[in-house]
């Protein structure tokens, strides 16, 4: 049976909820770990390369999303950058972040869509809950990122996760 990442929006705030079957310090580590981030970061056809990753209240997470299939068509080659800085940590429970498009020398986008992101991990056992609430600035930022494929491709790369945590 397929899964399906479940979305909701509250005005200016995406709520999107995932399952995975691990247990959370395992998925917490997936999250925070550059070497694991980069094997499933991105949607499937693409490559994620991290330039900084300082896991910590006020840290920087730059990194790089390179679609390497050729399957995808006009995406094939095209890069997308995003930057993160950390806010708060309280591993393994939760951390949050102000997320950006970016470029390569880290500059923020003016043009595309930020918001402020809270992670939540709630432990079940042998499976983890993760609660993904993003607050942009209006509720068309929603309609936009949304419009832009997000929920796709963030479904696609949760998938990649799982194909990680099932490694183990």
């Amino acid at each position: 049976m397929k899964k399906e990442l479940k979305t909701s929006i509250e005005g200016k705030t995406l709520r999107m909820e995932w399952t995975c079957e691990a247990p959370r310090n395992s998925v917490f580590a997936a999250f925070t770990e550059k070497e694991q981030l980069e094997a499933w970061w991105g949607p499937e056809g693409w490559e994620t390369t991290i330039e900084t990753f300082e896991f910590q209240p006020g840290g920087v997470w730059h990194y790089c999303m390179r679609c390497v299939d050729p399957a995808q068509g006009d995406f094939y080659g095209m890069e997308s950058w995003g930057k993160a800085i950390f806010r708060h940590i309280d591993a393994p429970n939760t951390y949050s972040h102000a997320d950006y498009f970016s470029d390569a020398s880290g500059a923020i986008s003016e043009h595309l869509p930020g918001s402020e992101n809270v992670t939540t991990f709630l432990d079940h056992g042998e499976t983890t809950l993760i609660v993904f609430e993003s607050t942009y600035e209006t509720e068309a930022a929603v309609q936009e990122v949304l419009g832009m494929g997000m929920k796709e491709g963030f479904t696609s790369q949760l998938y990649r996760l799982d194909r990680l945590l099932t490694k183990r």
